[in-house]
């Protein structure tokens, strides 16, 4: 179990004595930087499709560790299970042109949502399971990610440069 434990705490993360959900999406942004810095060099538009594949398949897996976890702790959604704000931040910033600015942003936007649970998230995490702990933030890592792609397209349609 300590394997499994490992993965849905993000790497114990989620044992955070304050805001763990919050740290686990540190932990998600710091390996989307990670990512960005050693494969620089690889052409972005791959490195956003190899995103893109690795997120559809661990999703499946995430709400196996999801189920794994309730019982574990015996409880429903508990808040050392920090697997799903990995999840949810690399929904956010799937096909974003990597920058510090954007990954930040994408960030605190995924934070708002993952705590104000817009429509449908509010009542889709009352599902149980490791599927209501990841849906609340799936949905919330979409809206990110919509807005995310309009700052995207505004920040290049005003021409700014971002560091």
């Amino acid at each position: 179990m300590k394997i499994k434990e490992f993965f849905f705490t993000a790497f114990y993360s989620g044992y955070s004595p304050v805001a763990p959900g919050t740290a686990g999406t540190l932990v998600a942004m710091a390996l989307y930087i990670l990512e960005n810095l050693l494969f620089s060099d690889i052409d972005q538009s791959s490195l956003h499709m190899f995103n893109l594949i690795f997120v559809i398949l661990i999703i499946y897996p995430s709400i196996k560790l999801g189920d794994a976890a309730e019982k574990f702790y015996k409880s429903k959604d508990p808040q050392q299970v920090v697997l799903d704000e990995v999840l949810g931040y690399w929904i956010a910033v799937l096909f974003i042109p990597f920058s510090f600015t954007f990954a930040v942003l994408a960030f605190i936007l995924f934070r708002v949502f993952d705590i104000i649970k817009p429509f449908p998230a509010n009542s889709l995490e009352s599902l149980g399971g490791g599927l209501g702990i990841m849906i609340d933030d799936i949905i919330a890592g979409l809206y990110t990610l919509a807005c995310m792609h309009t700052a995207v397209h505004l920040f290049n349609y005003y021409n700014i440069i971002l560091p």
